[in-house]
């Protein structure tokens, strides 16, 4: 998985266990606490990563556009009123998920058409949409880390460069 757009989504699943792993410390009314920002709360921004996470991993598997949008209530579902623990749980789910996907997709670079009921068709390929899955990610961990010190607690370092010293660190 040494493909750029693979390696990328790794970096994106280690940005978002920094944030859990950064979150478990808190109280854990962190959380659940209500915010005046983009999303009410810290648990309702994950809320919606997960959410698209799933809906794009859908995407890349191909599945139909009219199977991925019955799905989404239930996503929503999913991660509604869960702690960060079960949140991460959930991530490391959807994590699985795309890595056996893209061990199944050998091109990253694999063309693909996605059709949206309200935006037509993109045609695209695998790689721009994972590029958008972790470019979606950490524009809403900034989100979050925003959520944080508003509530009077700092972030947690989850820039790509932050990750490839510890890749390079640990020999990876």
């Amino acid at each position: 998985m040494f493909q750029q757009p693979y390696a990328l989504y790794d970096y994106h699943v280690w940005a978002n266990q920094r944030i859990f792993n950064h979150l478990e410390q808190l109280p854990e009314e962190v959380f659940h606490a209500e915010v005046t920002s983009v999303f009410p709360s810290v648990a309702r921004t994950f809320g919606h990563l997960y959410r698209f996470e799933r809906l794009y991993h859908s995407v890349l598997a191909e599945v139909p556009t009219e199977e991925i949008f019955p799905k989404i209530p239930v996503w929503t579902a999913e991660a509604e009123g869960v702690s960060v623990d079960g949140m991460r749980r959930l991530f490391a789910g959807t994590a699985e998920q795309f890595h056996d996907l893209m061990d199944r997709t050998p091109d990253p670079d694999q063309a693909m058409t996605i059709v949206h009921p309200s935006y037509g068709s993109l045609h695209t390929c695998s790689s721009d949409i994972l590029r958008h899955v972790v470019n979606h990610g950490t524009y809403h961990r900034g989100n979050v880390t925003a959520m944080l010190r508003q509530q009077g607690y700092s972030g947690v370092p989850t820039d790509y460069l932050f990750y490839l010293v510890e890749c390079q660190e640990s020999g990876q």
